[in-house]
């Protein structure tokens, strides 16, 4: 057996040497070739950070028992059913803290069973509680119209009683008022008696206060 030469030692390590060189770079085509490219992302994702999205806080609306014009209410106290309805002659526009703020009201009752007795209004009260989002703040005092006349007002379908409340100033912060009535009615107990039950209602407004 004859030994190789030198030149063909060289030759076959320089072999060697290529033929690793070409299955290196095969193998590192074969690598980038699994990968995805850039295009097919997914609707051109980037691997940049994500803006975050800012969420806008939208306020809550503040109710408003006027926002038409008036509001009817019906009220039961005992046997006393009462129709009342409420309205301002300013707009709701003009309903700020600072301002005086008129609110009407007409009420009118009738009773079961109706024997021939009659109702007497004998006080109506109105309280006005400013408030906001987070809650009540301190009431405006009491307005009282107390019946000058007794047994009190009638107000027995079909006579009726009308008055006109005032809340005054409010706090700037206030977001609306809460209008808490009361009605104390006398019932005679009988056409021709002079005794009197009394019936107590309750109600209660909300008005929005414009910004």
């Amino acid at each position: 057996m004859s030994t190789p030469t030198p030149t063909r030692r060289a030759g076959l390590r320089a072999g060697t040497r290529l033929s690793a060189t070409v299955a290196t770079i095969g193998v590192a085509f074969a690598l980038t070739a699994c990968g995805t490219p850039p295009w097919a992302g997914g609707g051109g994702a980037t691997d940049g950070p994500t803006p975050s999205s800012s969420t806008s806080i939208v306020p809550t609306p503040v109710p408003n028992d006027l926002s038409t014009g008036s509001t009817q209410r019906s009220l039961t106290a005992g046997a006393v059913a009462a129709t009342v309805n409420y309205w301002s002659d300013l707009s709701m526009d003009k309903w700020t803290a600072s301002a005086l703020k008129p609110v009407k009201l007409s009420l009118v009752t009738t009773v079961s069973p109706s024997d021939g007795q009659k109702v007497y209004l004998q006080r109506a009260t109105m309280t006005a509680v400013p408030g906001t989002s987070a809650g009540s703040l301190d009431p405006l005092a009491p307005q009282v119209d107390q019946a000058t006349t007794a047994p009190g007002y009638l107000v027995l379908d079909p006579y009726s009683y009308s008055q006109q409340f005032t809340v005054g100033a409010v706090p700037a912060e206030a977001t609306f008022v809460t209008l808490e009535f009361t009605y104390d009615f006398l019932v005679q107990a009988t056409p021709t008696s002079s005794e009197y039950a009394k019936q107590t209602a309750t109600d209660t407004v909300v008005v929005a206060i414009a910004r």
